[in-house]
């Protein structure tokens, strides 16, 4: 089975631990590379986060533990990378 290389989630968090912290926790993961935490929404008591995970060999159950054990949770998983990178392009549906 190819490892994941790359993971993008949809989170919604408290708004602590800040999304620095966040970000930071899951990048100590075992597998990963670099994370990067995009703020999409803010509202009185929660954080819309987009999670865009890298590495070499992405476990995802320990991102998504992660996630939880920090306070958040998985909204939707939009994106996932397999084996080598592959570019995406427009299609007629798009």
């Amino acid at each position: 089975m190819a490892p994941i290389k790359r993971v993008v989630i949809d989170i919604l968090k408290p708004y602590e631990p800040t999304t620095i912290e966040f970000a930071q926790e899951i990048s100590d993961l075992k597998g990963v590379k670099g994370v990067n935490a995009t703020l999409l929404e803010t509202d009185h008591k929660v954080q819309n986060i987009k999670l865009t995970v890298e590495g070499k060999k992405i476990e995802y159950d320990a991102v998504k533990t992660k996630i939880e054990d920090l306070g958040g949770t998985v909204h939707s998983v939009d994106q996932i990378v397999c084996g080598q990178m592959v570019e995406e392009i427009e299609t007629p549906q798009d």
